[in-house]
């Protein structure tokens, strides 16, 4: 049994299934509560658990899915070519709303840890949440945080933006796509920007290129900004 658990085509099928068991049970009650990478992380996490494996043996398959991570955005710059007039003719409030949603990501995390008293090191690790976590862990590590625990929370933040981000927008009676793709794209980075998809191509095209924007703007002035306030 333990060297099943090792095949690579374990960690993928175990995925798959979950994802697909979750995406039929939203289907069925439509409840944003069960979202199904919400579901699905909670099926394989139990799983995991319950048979006592080891990430690492799951993580021999599941890092060959990880690896279309990388093609899937680049794959976003051709909505961004197909909108890009669009895009283009609200640049200047996109790349302000970007950047300002960027900076207060950074500014009421920190803030919060301050306020609670949150360890200095966990404060640095838990500042880059905001954006993808390629970025989010390099730039974890170069301020002393801990990449790990950043990675962690990272994946938290675009599951909790893909299952409940839509419907915060929609009670503030935000029904712009491009203004829901933007604010998607922002906070909850990949995992965002494929709520984005299911709206519509134009949310898409907002939510992947902020997500790219704020992960570069966020990597610049992220660290300045939390030197400065700790």
């Amino acid at each position: 049994m333990e060297k099943i658990f090792e095949l690579p085509l374990f960690g993928i099928l175990i995925t798959l299934a979950t994802y697909f068991a979750g995406l039929r049970i939203y289907e069925k009650y439509r409840k944003f509560f069960l979202n199904p990478i919400l579901l699905s992380s909670v099926f394989i996490i139990g799983f995991l658990i319950l048979f006592n494996i080891d990430f690492d043996q799951y993580n021999v398959g599941g890092r060959y899915l990880t690896f279309f991570l990388g093609p899937s955005v680049v794959a976003l710059g051709v909505l961004f070519y197909e909108k890009y007039p669009l895009i283009k003719n609200q640049m200047f409030s996109f790349v302000l709303a970007v950047f300002a949603g960027g900076l207060m990501c950074l500014f009421s995390v920190i803030t919060l840890c301050l306020l609670l008293s949150v360890p200095e090191e966990l404060t640095r690790s838990l500042a880059f949440q905001s954006i993808t976590s390629p970025i989010a862990i390099e730039v974890s590590a170069a301020v002393g945080g801990i990449p790990s625990l950043t990675a962690g929370v990272v994946i938290v933040v675009g599951i909790l933006g893909n299952a409940i981000g839509v419907q915060v927008l929609n009670l503030f009676k935000i029904k712009n796509e491009a203004a829901i793709g933007t604010a998607l794209g922002s906070t909850s980075h990949g995992i965002g920007t494929a709520r984005a998809l299911e709206l519509s191509d134009l949310a898409g095209a907002f939510s992947g290129v902020a997500m790219c924007l704020n992960g570069v703007f966020t990597a610049f002035v992220g660290p300045w900004v939390l030197e400065l306030m700790l």
